[in-house]
């Protein structure tokens, strides 16, 4: 086994950590950084072997800091009684405006079977806060999340759908936010 050079993993583990508390506002990234570097020292003889391979690297990290941040989150949820938002969570909800009341009330439960659990019990509450906290962004945001992921148009170009996530981002924080402090 290779010595690992730990003063040249530090500044992607950094820039991980650093996407990770962006997108998991619940998170500091000095935290999830600790968190990175301890599962990467008890794995140590797995990233001997990729440690010339920064974009496996990456996919390490990123996984040890979410799973990091996932933890975070459960443990706030379970404490505060709060539910928190993730962008991804609130891509799907801006997906259902599309159908009507009645028809998000068929899909609840639908998921579900005898060896595995969907919650979507919970579309219809997020539904109304991503209404209530979509008209707090600004316009431009307000059209990128509308055109992307309510009407489903293709984004013209990079850029585009650049604009869609980060207007994602600002939605799931916003929703946050309102939940979080009651504002």
């Amino acid at each position: 086994m290779s010595e690992i050079d730990w003063q040249a993993l530090s500044p992607l583990v950094a820039k991980v950590a650093r996407e990770i508390a962006s997108k998991w506002q619940i998170v500091e990234a000095d935290d999830v950084k600790q968190e990175i570097l301890l599962h990467a020292y008890s794995e140590k003889h797995v990233i001997a072997q990729y440690q010339e391979d920064p974009e496996t690297l990456r996919k390490i990290f990123w996984n040890a800091g979410r799973r990091f941040a996932a933890k975070e989150r459960a443990h706030l949820d379970l404490m505060d009684d709060q539910y928190f938002y993730t962008p991804e969570e609130v891509r799907g909800v801006m997906r259902s405006f599309i159908y009507t009341d009645d028809e998000v009330s068929q899909q609840i439960g639908k998921k579900d079977d005898l060896t595995r659990c969907v919650i979507t019990d919970n579309i219809t509450s997020a539904r109304l806060d991503a209404q209530r906290a979509l008209h707090r962004l600004n316009r431009d945001y307000q059209d990128a999340i509308m055109r992307t992921f309510v009407y489903g148009l293709p984004p013209e170009n990079e850029k585009d759908r650049k604009r869609g996530y980060r207007a994602i981002d600002a939605l799931a924080a916003e929703m946050n936010r309102n939940i979080r402090t009651g504002r």
